[in-house]
């Protein structure tokens, strides 16, 4: 009786760990000038702590919460980007940035450890095994490319102050690392449709990386709500692109575009040299029609764990477009409208597929996107192989507010700054002194082969102006070993984070992350042609010196008197017997042949 009891408790809390546990899939489409279209997709799964701890792993997948728990890392944050998000064209970047990552490969992770070399060695235990689990070159994040950010990051999820006395922040990066479909594979197969169903099945690859712009997120954190007793784990993945709807509506048997007819253009009358003989082309990309199986390549394929256990069917695709546009859905869908945010959200069917559809449009009007509240641009200054120099432009454009934010940079240590030559100015304000704009700085000089630079500026640029940041730096000189192969493509350096502090007015309100384009450095290259060279001529010289003592120790000198006299009779006479004797061996074959047959 007493088993009985106890097997039934256990299946009691099993099902109630198992009921906490949820998942949620949300798209969000919203179309972009010069025809684009932006989609964001939102993965989140979450589990009980408990559960997690006891690895009774459902949504959260059981490969990566190993590692997580391996390598004792209580908060993940992993990114894959690829292009340049054009601020000026498109706003402000999705979910402020939180999401979004450098070009190439960035992780960042709080790991519990008593010490900091302890830690490193947790660190390179978890780089090595995300290497393995996303087919990525995260093992090659080692000590050159980690840092340990002051001012920049903090953690996302919920610590206790005494768990976070004992916890530890790095960072690295791969500007290099080319993102891919090996990439997105195993990033699929941690969801739990695996990519087979809901809005997931709209993720392919060679739709994802034609995007101008895209990123994929994986955060783990934990979480402890206020109105509950206990603490969840949650995973958030997101995949966010900007896809050209032009060039994505191409057949992949005939993707080359080719001109309209010229029955077919619409000219533009406005332009000064318009005429019957001239025709500007109109752009019409913001009124084209387009639907999900254009864009994507197929529809969505129902609704993903439909017979979940929560029982409730929430919006799952939403668009924002102006009320007077037409959106035609499948049947069984159900439109939901947001008359605040002009949004357009539909819950998916359970088991059919799911297509939306939008005509061409009579207007060209775009829902306008929140600007940026921070515009910056990076580039390398000066000329030569020995020296050179970081420009930065960081503009403000509110006109009546302040913005205060953390640059950091991390720059490799074969690219040494002169942090004496550190220089900010704003030209429309000369009487700002470099004090009232750079209020403090972190610096963690680098060391030769064994760590990066690591660079933290405080910076506030007053309304409406423009800061001009600039260094000199010094090009150290490799080793010929060092190099890679295609070493006159150049180095690629890590992009700049800025972190915007939130303001005074609302401190409720969450941090928004900038991003600059990556910088491509061009090193003192040797002729790696000479190597080649000295070897060739070296295996030349050793070859004529080797094979002359080689012929003068071997071969046999015989005086000419020893040698027999020359006579052309007997060489005939050695011929003909030697022809005789040949002859002779085939005649008696032959013969011996004539005698079997017989």
């Amino acid at each position: 009786m007493r088993r009985f009891y106890l097997l039934l408790l256990s299946l009691t809390v099993a099902v109630f760990a198992i009921a906490d546990q949820q998942y949620e899939e949300h798209l969000h489409l919203e179309p972009l000038p010069q025809g684009l279209l932006l989609a964001s997709f939102n993965f989140k799964s979450n589990a009980t702590l408990q559960s997690f701890e006891q690895q009774h792993f459902r949504y959260i997948p059981r490969s990566l919460g190993q590692i997580l728990q391996h390598a004792r890392t209580k908060e993940l944050h992993l990114r894959f980007s690829s292009g340049r998000w054009d601020a000026e064209s498109w706003g402000a970047r999705p979910w402020d940035g939180t999401k979004e990552g450098g070009t190439g490969v960035e992780v960042w992770a709080w790991i519990e450890a008593d010490t900091a070399e302890e830690a490193s060695l947790r660190w390179i235990t978890l780089n090595h095994a995300l290497s393995g689990l996303f087919c990525a070159s995260l093992n090659f994040i080692d000590s050159t490319r980690t840092t340990r950010p002051v001012h920049t990051y903090a953690p996302v999820g919920d610590h206790s102050n005494t768990s976070l006395s004992s916890l530890h922040l790095l960072h690295g990066t791969l500007p290099r690392e080319v993102v891919c479909t090996e990439n997105l594979t195993p990033f699929l197969k941690l969801l739990p449709c695996k990519g087979k169903a809901g809005i997931s099945s709209l993720l392919n690859g060679h739709k994802l990386f034609d995007a101008s712009w895209q990123s994929m997120s994986i955060d783990v954190r934990p979480v402890c709500p206020e109105n509950s007793s206990g603490c969840i784990v949650e995973m958030e993945q997101t995949v966010d692109m900007v896809l050209d709807i032009e060039r994505s509506k191409r057949p992949h048997d005939n993707p080359i575009p080719r001109p309209a007819p010229a029955d077919q253009l619409i000219c533009d009358t406005s332009k000064p040299y318009s005429s019957p003989e001239a025709c500007f082309p109109m752009d019409m990309s913001s009124t084209q029609s387009w639907s999900l199986s254009d864009v994507f390549g197929r529809p969505i394929k129902g609704s993903c764990l439909a017979n979940d256990i929560r029982g409730d069917r929430s919006e799952s695709v939403c668009i924002r477009v102006p009320y007077e546009h037409q959106v035609f859905t499948s049947q069984g869908s159900v439109e939901r409208k947001d008359p605040s945010s002009s949004h357009r959200c539909y819950v998916l069917p359970e088991n059919d597929v799911f297509e939306m559809a939008l005509p061409k449009q009579e207007s060209q009007a775009v829902m306008p996107r929140p600007s940026p509240p921070l515009y910056a641009s990076r580039s390398f200054t000066g000329h030569g192989q020995e020296r050179g120099g970081v420009q930065t432009l960081l503009t403000n454009p509110s006109p009546n507010a302040a913005v205060s934010f953390t640059y950091f940079e991390t720059l490799p240590w074969f690219m040494k700054p002169y942090l004496h030559t550190l220089k900010a100015q704003i030209a429309a304000l000369p009487s700002i002194s470099q004090e009232e704009i750079i209020k403090s700085i972190y610096y963690r000089p680098a060391l030769d082969r064994q760590r990066g630079t690591q660079l933290e500026l405080q910076i506030t640029i007053p309304p409406a102006s423009t800061v001009r940041l600039t260094y000199d730096f010094e090009k150290a000189i490799l080793r010929y070993t060092e190099y890679p192969p295609d070493a006159n493509r150049g180095f690629d350096v890590a992009p700049a984070v800025i972190r915007l502090h939130p303001g005074r007015t609302d401190p409720s309100s969450k941090a928004v992350y900038l991003r600059t384009t990556s910088l491509l450095l061009s090193l003192p290259t040797p002729d790696f042609s000479m190597p080649y060279n000295v070897i060739i001529l070296t295996s030349t010289v050793i070859a004529l010196a080797f094979g002359s003592i080689y012929n003068l120790l071997v071969r046999r000198f015989v005086g000419a008197d020893e040698v027999e006299s020359f006579s052309l009779a007997k060489i005939k006479a050695r011929i003909k017997g030697r022809v005789k004797g040949r002859f002779g061996v085939l005649m008696d074959r032959f013969s011996g042949k004539e005698k079997k047959t017989q």
